[in-house]
């Protein structure tokens, strides 16, 4: 059919371009981010672009939501504004009509952002958080940068390495400052290596050093000069902590429901619900004011994504807190379903105001004077 095929063809055309658009503002908004973060030393810099990868894989759901809001709203408007309205209108086609297209166009989108949310966002979060912690989880000595002092993970120590030999684990010019109750000690060293024991063990070993001891008084108790001088530094294997509800596999979240667990699944069936009502409330919004501008439509249909996205975040945080119901959310996506589909329902049948209080009054009236007198 002509007019299924047209609506279908230039929802292609707007969708293709709006998901360039968005993925190229996401990636730069990301990079930054990432970048920013690499900075402050919570992500390894040579693991930037695998963070940035897994970051985009994760949040490609709601890109793909959004961009399928903006060219239904998009397309719409187009058509109004260029008064193609006028004549699908007047052929019998009503603006409910072009329900059915927009479904049959969006209805594999929807698929895939309910595979994207249901199996690609845990794994990408869960990549993300072992890259972090790995990082975070490293020996205290793989943070030391030559020429920069810096402090161990538990914050008693304070290394610095004026300049790192060309062998692995090697240094020159070795400064360590340790804290431990009401003692400090001062280690230099102008040598030291790391040596890692069977048991999985990390000590490092200085050559040809002074250690200080002494209180928090400022009192030498002990200073003494050594040919070689052993410390543990840690160990070799990582203990990856805890991984958080949204790292957990979807299976995983059905078979140990708690509100933690059921928000988070929750959310993620939400997806789909939200991209659906999106679709309704673009048909619903569709009109062109010629005052206002070709941006406005566009600009409504962002603050309408931002304040839906917006509630769903607020139900999340309530549900993982104990406060609501996680399953009200289920709901909250009925209700607005309900409420759009209302919406365009009145403006397909050109419902309005002053036209059902007229009905109603002419409905009154008529009833009065068909009652029989007493």
């Amino acid at each position: 059919m002509l007019f299924q095929s047209s609506i279908r063809r230039e929802l292609s055309r707007s969708f293709g371009a709006t998901v360039v658009i968005l993925v190229t503002i996401v990636v730069t908004i990301m990079l930054i981010r990432t970048l920013g973060q690499a900075s402050k030393g919570s992500v390894n810099p040579s693991e930037v672009s695998l963070v940035l990868a897994y970051t985009i894989m994760g949040n490609l759901s709601i890109l793909l939501a959004l961009s399928l809001f903006i060219a239904c709203v998009g397309t719409l408007s187009r058509i109004y504004r260029d008064s193609e309205m006028v004549v699908w209108l007047s052929c019998g086609q009503g603006i409910g009509s072009f329900f059915k297209p927009m479904i049959g166009f969006a209805f594999p989108t929807l698929v895939l952002i309910a595979g994207l949310s249901l199996f690609v966002w845990p794994w990408s979060n869960q990549k993300i958080q072992e890259l972090v912690d790995r990082f975070e989880k490293r020996g205290d000595l793989e943070r030391v940068t030559p020429g920069q002092f810096q402090e161990s993970a538990n914050g008693q120590r304070v290394f610095f390495i004026d300049k790192a030999s060309t062998v692995k684990g090697q240094g020159n010019n070795v400064f360590i400052a340790t804290k431990e109750g009401d003692k400090q000690t001062m280690t230099t060293a102008l040598h030291g290596h790391i040596e890692n024991k069977q048991t999985g063990e990390k000590f490092l070993i200085l050559n040809n050093g002074q250690q200080l001891i002494y209180s928090n008084t400022g009192e030498t108790l002990k200073l003494s000069e050594f040919q070689e001088y052993g410390a543990q530094i840690g160990k070799t294997d990582l203990n990856i902590g805890q991984p958080v509800p949204r790292a957990l596999d979807t299976l995983f979240l059905v078979l140990n429901p708690s509100a933690q667990n059921s928000s988070e699944l929750v959310f993620r069936i939400g997806l789909v619900f939200t991209s659906f009502n999106l679709i309704v409330i673009s048909l619903a919004l569709a009109s062109v004011n010629p005052r206002a501008g070709k941006s406005a439509p566009l600009m409504l249909a962002l603050f309408t994504f931002i304040a839906y996205f917006n509630l769903v975040n607020i139900g999340k945080n309530y549900s993982e807190a104990g406060k609501a119901s996680p399953f009200m959310m289920l709901i909250f996506h009925f209700f607005i379903l309900l409420l759009a589909a209302t919406w365009l329902t009145a403006r397909h049948k050109n419902w309005s105001f002053f036209n059902l209080r007229a009905h109603f009054s002419g409905f009154s009236k008529k009833i009065t004077r068909n009652s029989p007198e007493l």
